[in-house]
């Protein structure tokens, strides 16, 4: 596994909460998402004003425990594996104090919408993922 890592908290809103009082199991993917783009504006915000882009081709979950609307909750990302033209992120769902909620994956991407196929991740991208990388609580 390579080192990087990404915790940011997430906020849960009344309206993510279903008839049953937890979050329903769809926002999660939402949740993964939030935290996806606040890693991408961290570290690769010059790449999200080009014509490159991350595709989720793949995305699983599996949920351990419900989240209510008074929980916390963070989630960690951590890059699982580096290939040509794409990666893989693992997630975890937790509160910060050793309760996981769920834990998660998805397969991303590098694609060119105007060449319309994947190509290699960037350079600056592979170096920033080979980081060694305190995990960065983002508010």
């Amino acid at each position: 596994m390579i080192a990087f890592e990404f915790t940011t908290d997430i906020e849960i809103r009344f309206a993510d909460i279903d008839a049953y009082g937890h979050v329903n199991n769809a926002i999660f993917f939402t949740y993964l998402e939030t935290a996806r783009i606040k890693l991408f504006q961290q570290y690769f915000g010059g790449f999200l004003d080009t014509s490159l882009t991350f595709l989720v081709v793949r995305a699983e979950c599996d949920y351990r425990l419900p989240v209510t609307l008074n929980d916390r909750l963070q989630i960690t990302i951590q890059i699982e594996q580096l290939r040509h033209s794409s990666f893989t992120f693992s997630y975890r769902l937790h509160n910060g104090e050793g309760k996981d909620y769920a834990t998660a994956g998805t397969v991303m991407v590098c694609y060119d919408p105007v060449a319309s196929r994947p190509v290699a991740i960037p350079a600056e991208i592979r170096e920033i993922f080979a980081q060694t990388a305190p995990s960065s609580a983002q508010k």
